[in-house]
């Protein structure tokens, strides 16, 4: 898609991407730590085992040599001592064995963990393309193939030259040591020799490791319409989301307008502000807020009252604190309490004097610290 678009792949891959990938198999993985650390578990494991596994060896061989001459002629008895010598030899490298799996699975996890991917394992025609074989030939991960085969053969090379050096006066004198005690120190020089050889591997695998992760994130790499389409498809459209919010808005607005009737008074700014309060004594603890708005929403509220001939108060500081600490069809706070009763105690003394708005005198409204916004 990149290259159809001429967009670059320079954006991390996604935490969705980076699913997708793991089921389908395709997770870091250095066969560099794998190897290393089956080596070195085995090193160890003889290390550990190796009086066990020298000891049941022996003892093989020595039945092998040792079986009665009757033996020779009896088919059925022979095949019984091989199969008893097979099976102690088998038993004798079960803990090898054990700790081979365990290492290789362990090392296996390291770096991309736990996963397994059914996909990975289906026939895919493409896989057979020879074109795309050729690319891998020729691409990164080839280079870095031929690279870390020559640095393992010279690392291992060099390694046991070196050994070889500083014991070479060692591995001459030998020959002056009889066949028991000469054959013991040359089984445990070779293990150590082992473990040597194995842990210069570690050299190799501390640098596949991080490419390994590396060309791992670079093939997994997005360009930026490939985030933005993610991005639409898991959280959708911006676009409609701000079209539903937008009609949501309105929605939301058509329904408080058409409670603005049903208002005791609507306390204005006189004209940046309108909020508009609804009290019913026997239905409702507190006055309400059925309608708020700014500029143009007040503008609106003022207009719908005037139709209606709901009373409109001009308060400012009453009307910027209603607005500004209440919302829509939730009760006025208790700070307010004292403000809108004395607000509604004006309203009905104008409602019932109609005729005498002169001999009303209009409040001033307490409103506490809190409450006030300029």
């Amino acid at each position: 898609m990149a290259e159809e678009t001429g967009q670059e792949k320079t954006e991390q891959a996604t935490p969705k991407k980076l699913s997708e990938a793991a089921k389908k198999g395709q997770v870091p993985r250095s066969r560099e730590l794998t190897t290393v650390a089956m080596l070195l578990g085995a090193a160890s494991a003889l290390l550990v085992m190796g009086d066990y596994i020298a000891g049941t060896m022996t003892s093989i061989l020595s039945a092998g040599w040792n079986i009665p001459r009757v033996y020779a002629f009896d088919t059925i008895k022979m095949t019984e001592t091989l199969y008893d010598q097979v099976q102690s030899g088998l038993l004798m490298l079960v803990p090898l064995f054990v700790v081979m799996v365990i290492v290789a699975i362990l090392a296996s996890v390291a770096i991309g963990g736990i996963g397994f991917s059914v996909e990975s394992l289906q026939f895919k025609a493409e896989k057979m393309s020879p074109l795309k074989g050729l690319k891998r030939m020729l691409g990164v991960q080839a280079l870095m193939e031929m690279v870390k085969a020559v640095a393992k053969v010279s690392l291992v090379g060099s390694v046991l030259i070196l050994l070889l050096w500083l014991n070479a006066d060692w591995i001459v004198g030998l020959s002056n040591r009889d066949v028991a005690s000469g054959l013991g120190v040359a089984v445990n020089f070779v293990l150590w020799s082992f473990v040597f050889l194995s842990a210069s591997l570690l050299i190799v695998a501390s640098i596949d490791v991080p490419f390994q992760m590396w060309n791992h994130a670079k093939q997994l790499k997005m360009t930026l319409q490939e985030v933005k389409d993610e991005s639409k498809d898991t959280m959708g459209n911006p676009e409609m989301k701000n079209r539903l919010r937008q009609l949501q808005m309105e929605a939301s607005q058509q329904r408080m307008m058409s409670a603005v009737p049903e208002a005791d008074v609507i306390v204005t700014n006189p004209t940046h502000y309108a909020v508009a309060l609804r009290y019913d004594q026997e239905n409702m603890g507190s006055p309400i807020v059925v309608a708020k708005g700014a500029d143009l929403i007040a503008m609106h509220i003022r207009k719908i009252g005037d139709a209606h001939n709901i009373t409109r108060i001009e308060a400012p500081p009453l009307a910027r604190a209603i607005f500004y600490s209440t919302e829509i069809e939730q009760p006025i706070p208790r700070g307010l309490y004292m403000a809108v009763a004395q607000l509604l105690a004006y309203v009905y003394q104008l409602k019932q004097n109609p005729r005498n708005k002169k001999n009303v005198v209009l409040p001033d409204f307490p409103i506490p610290d809190e409450h006030k916004h300029n």
